[in-house]
């Protein structure tokens, strides 16, 4: 049997290289069972930011007395995720499709970049750091980063400027809402 040049081959049967071979390794690396279900549970719950959303009403219902900023933060999440759909409609990187790949969860789109799920989650942690007063992003932001990559859903570079996007926009929010604290 004649075998194919690499750059012959179909896609799927080309060797992982790059950030495929990144992605491949992170899976082969965390992608215990025990691992696969909590990312799965944080991408329920990271779902259209819809956990992050609730979690700064529940701060609202909780703390009266900055119930406007708590909305504000909540509110900033879900705008920092649609900022994160906007970009991916502009830039449509396909979501990761490699033999070396394995996808173990459905997502809403075929688009990759950014992560949605960075996006909002790091907004979340920047906002609600400020809010509780405490350090949140290298508590929440590390985890839904990997998840992410355990799932197969995103390239290395899609978390990274997921994250970087939420932080951006989080920290504008966070200046706004303490300069009228």
């Amino acid at each position: 049997m004649l075998e194919r040049a690499p750059e012959e081959a179909p896609e799927g049967e080309r060797p992982p290289s790059g950030e495929v071979a990144a992605l491949a390794r992170v899976q082969d690396v965390l992608a215990s069972p025990q691992a696969v279900k909590a990312a799965r549970g944080l991408s329920h719950f990271g779902e259209h930011s819809a956990g992050w959303f609730a979690l700064g009403l529940l701060g609202a219902a909780v703390d009266r007395r900055r119930r406007r900023d708590w909305l504000a933060a909540a509110a900033g999440v879900v705008g920092a995720h649609a900022a994160s759909i906007a970009v991916k409609r502009v830039v449509r990187r396909p979501r990761p499709e490699h033999e070396s790949v394995r996808v173990l969860v459905g997502t809403p789109s075929r688009l990759s970049f950014p992560s949605s799920h960075a996006t909002s989650t790091t907004a979340a942690a920047v906002l609600y750091s400020g809010m509780t007063g405490r350090n949140l992003v290298p508590v929440l932001v590390p985890p839904m980063l990997a998840s992410r990559l355990v799932l197969g859903v995103h390239y290395p570079t899609d978390v990274l400027a997921g994250a970087a996007l939420g932080g951006v926009l989080g920290a504008l929010l966070r200046r706004k809402l303490n300069r009228h604290s």
